[in-house]
């Protein structure tokens, strides 16, 4: 069965453009044009993925994110206005997948949106399956699980690809193209700072459970997953 998509955004002109693209590409496309209707139909239908407009009557587009993230974890896409940088910033940091500037091209959208939906599925999942785990921190990925002293972290899709990355190749430095190219399934562009976002959520996840940061920042170089003294 093709994934059920649902555009949200109040450009009733752009969503039918978007609509009849991705139809032909082999997506099947619902509309929405108002904020709290759009809850009201995330919370009735399990959508694959939602492609979000940050702008919106009623509801926000960050407010709506902000309330579908505290029960669900479906890939959300944000759209934002072209220079919007805090309004990306703090879509991720809300939880979204990934983000594209209006007016977005629809080939663009149709590739971000199979890169986000690939790596949501644990058969498509980087870079293995092994079960990975260093000192309290497990990570399974045919489950799509990882814990910390068996407490659930609560990852979306993109910062549990981030970790199972980071944990596979533990005490080592990955630099940030790696981790976008083999977590998030595209290159890093220039300004691009979803990764440190996505890093910096994985980081205070830890710590809300109690854990000390395992993740390091090696300036000019990228992140490592430090492991626990005596495993190294």
């Amino acid at each position: 069965m093709s994934d059920h998509i649902l555009i949200v955004d109040d450009d009733r002109e752009l969503c039918s453009l978007l609509q009849e693209f991705l139809s032909l590409e082999g997506f099947r496309v619902s509309l929405c044009h108002e904020g709290h209707e759009a809850l009201r139909r995330c919370r009735d239908t399990p959508f694959d993925a939602l492609v979000l407009d940050i702008m919106l009557p009623g509801l926000q587009g960050l407010d709506l994110l902000r309330s579908l993230r505290e029960h669900d974890s479906t890939p959300v896409l944000m759209l934002t206005a072209r220079g919007g940088d805090t309004d990306r910033i703090v879509g991720l940091e809300l939880g979204a997948d990934d983000y594209l500037p209006k007016p977005c091209n629809p080939r663009e959208l149709s590739a971000r949106l199979r890169a986000i939906l690939r790596r949501t599925r644990a058969s498509h999942s980087p870079p293995g399956d092994a079960v990975l785990s260093a000192g309290k921190a497990r990570l399974d990925p045919a489950r799509r699980s990882a814990t910390w002293d068996g407490q659930d972290l609560g990852l979306t899709s993109a910062e549990f690809n981030i970790l199972q990355v980071l944990m596979a190749q533990a005490g080592a430095v990955v630099d940030k193209e790696t981790l976008s190219r083999q977590a998030l399934q595209r290159p890093l562009t220039a300004y691009d700072r979803s990764v440190d976002v996505h890093v910096s959520r994985i980081r205070r996840k830890f710590a809300d459970l109690g854990a000390e940061n395992p993740i390091t920042s090696v300036r000019g170089a990228g992140y490592q997953f430090t492991l626990p003294a005596g495993e190294n």
